[in-house]
């Protein structure tokens, strides 16, 4: 099981429950980026961006740097392993419950198929 690190998972959740901040992670997969060019396909202006680029820094999803007049940017993915270890828990879980459930109405469906009458 992963540890709860709960204030650290807290931000990566707040920075990807957004769209905007979910596309500049998409984007920034395939490698670094200015800002201007997270912008560009979300329709947004370059403060509004800069504004999601700091939530995905907090989380420490993403790494900027300053050349010139440029902000490059670039993903840092060990945090969104932490989100996936976490999540990856409860998908066991529920694996295991539909599993049971599947079990079930299989033996349900045999049940019923024993008792009904052959015409």
């Amino acid at each position: 099981m992963v540890v709860d690190q709960s204030p650290r998972l807290d931000l990566v959740f707040h920075a990807l429950a957004h769209p905007a901040r979910r596309g500049i992670i998409r984007q920034l997969s395939g490698g670094e980026r200015n800002l201007s060019e997270l912008a560009s396909p979300l329709r947004m202006t370059f403060p509004a961006a800069t504004k999601h680029v700091r939530v995905l820094e907090r989380a420490n999803l993403v790494r900027r740097r300053v050349v010139g007049r440029q902000h490059l940017c670039r993903l840092h993915a060990p945090p969104l392993r932490d989100a996936a270890l976490w999540t990856e828990q409860f998908r066991r879980h529920w694996e295991a419950r539909f599993g049971a459930l599947d079990a079930l109405l299989e033996e349900m469906k045999g049940g019923a198929t024993a008792r009904r009458p052959r015409r």
